[in-house]
C-alpha cells in the first residue's frame, strides 16, 4: 500500500497546512525560524493532519478551519518529537539529525515549548471552545503517559500498562484529529461519536506496528538501533506475547529487576522474539483494530475521501517503516 493513495485528494491543502505551520515562525527569533525550517524539512508523512483533512472534507468542514487544525495537530505532534528526542538523547530522526544533536538542552527544550504554544494559538484560532478544551486535554494525556512510561513502567510486563502507554503516547493524538474535524463539521453527535473511534482504532494499530518494527523492521529505514525499546525498558507487545509463551525464560525473568540494562541479555531476548512469532500475534491484534476502524467509515457517505480513509486504515497495517 503506497502511501501515495491515501495523500492523493489532500496533496494541495497539505501544502496549505505546511505553509501555515511556515508561518508560525515568522515573528520570531532567527534561529526559532531556522529550527522550524529544519523541523519540516525532516518531513514525515503528514498522516494526523491527513486525516483530519480527509475526515473533514467527507463531513463538510470548512477547508480553512480544517488547515489551522491540521497545523496545529502537526505542530503539537512535532513539539512532542522535539522534546522526546532529547530526553531518548536521539541523534537521527528519519535519517535527519534532532534539533538536540545540533543545538544544547535548554535551546531545544525551549523550542518544544515554542512550538506548543504555536499549537495552541492555532486550535484557538478555530473559534472553538471544545476543540480547544480537547486539543489542551489531549496535551496533558500526552505528558501523562510520557512520565507514566518513564517512573512506573520499565520492565513492567502487563498488557494494560501497554494500553494505556500506547493510547497516551500515540492514539490520543489521531482520536483527537478525527474527532476534532468532525467537531468542526456540520455532523451530528453519532457521527463526531464514530469519527473519534475511527481516529482512536487507526491511532493503537499504528503504535502497535511501530512496535513490531522495532523489532522486525529495516534497520536503516526504521532509524534506530532494532530492539532499542527493550534497552530502554519498555516491554512492547511483541515482548508480551514472547513473554506469555516463554514464561521461565531467564532474559524475561530478569525484566522487573532492571535486567533491560544488561545490553547482551536484551539484544539476545530480542532475537529470540524476532525468531517466535511473537511479532505475528501483535500484527493481527493491530489489523483487529483496523477492522474495527473501517466499520466506522459507514457513517461516511461514498466519496474520494472515504476511499483515501480506507486506504490511511489499511497502509497502517501494510507499511515497512
Amino acid at each position: 500500500m503506497n502511501a501515495v493513495t491515501f495523500l492523493s485528494p489532500v496533496t494541495e491543502e497539505i501544502k496549505l497546512v505546511e505553509e501555515r505551520m511556515r508561518m508560525q515562525a515568522d515573528e520570531s527569533h532567527p534561529d526559532l525560524r531556522a529550527a522550524l525550517e529544519h523541523l519540516l524539512a525532516a518531513g514525515g508523512k503528514r498522516v494526523r493532519p491527513t486525516l483530519g483533512l480527509l475526515v473533514g472534507n467527507s463531513l463538510g468542514a470548512p477547508l480553512e478551519k480544517l488547515v489551522t487544525l491540521g497545523a496545529a495537530v502537526e505542530l503539537l505532534h512535532t513539539a512532542t518529537l522535539v522534546h522526546d528526542d532529547l530526553i531518548d538523547g536521539a541523534l537521527l530522526r528519519r535519517g535527519m539529525p534532532t534539533l538536540n544533536a545540533r543545538w544544547s538542552p535548554p535551546a531545544t527544550v525551549l523550542t518544544g515549548d515554542f512550538l506548543f504554544a504555536r499549537a495552541a494559538k492555532l486550535a484557538a484560532e478555530t473559534d472553538h471552545l471544545p476543540l480547544m478544551k480537547l486539543f489542551s486535554e489531549t496535551l496533558a494525556t500526552i505528558v501523562n503517559g510520557e512520565l507514566t512510561q518513564m517512573f512506573t513502567s520499565r520492565g513492567l510486563i502487563n498488557r494494560d500498562n501497554y494500553y494505556k502507554r500506547i493510547y497516551a503516547k500515540t492514539a490520543s493524538l489521531f482520536e483527537m484529529t478525527s474527532r476534532a474535524a468532525s467537531m468542526i463539521s456540520p455532523v451530528d453527535e453519532t457521527t463526531i461519536e464514530s469519527m473519534r473511534d475511527f481516529g482512536y482504532q487507526i491511532g493503537m494499530a499504528f503504535q502497535i506496528v511501530d512496535d513490531i518494527l522495532d523489532f522486525n523492521g529495516e534497520q536503516a529505514a526504521v532509524g534506530k538501533p532494532l530492539g532499542s525499546d527493550l534497552l530502554n525498558g519498555l516491554v512492547t507487545l511483541p515482548a508480551i506475547y514472547y513473554a506469555e509463551a516463554n514464561p521461565n525464560d531467564p532474559d524475561v525473568l530478569s525484566l522487573p529487576n532492571g535486567g533491560w540494562t544488561n545490553t547482551e541479555n536484551m539484544t539476545r531476548l530480542a532475537e529470540n522474539i524476532r525468531a517466535s512469532n511473537s511479532s505475528r500475534q501483535a500484527m493481527l491484534e493491530a489489523e483487529q483494530h483496523i477492522e474495527r476502524a473501517l466499520a466506522k467509515l459507514e457513517f461516511i457517505d461514498t466519496c474520494a475521501e472515504r476511499d483515501a480513509l480506507e486506504n490511511l486504515a489499511k497502509y497502517i497495517v501494510d507499511r515497512k517503516v
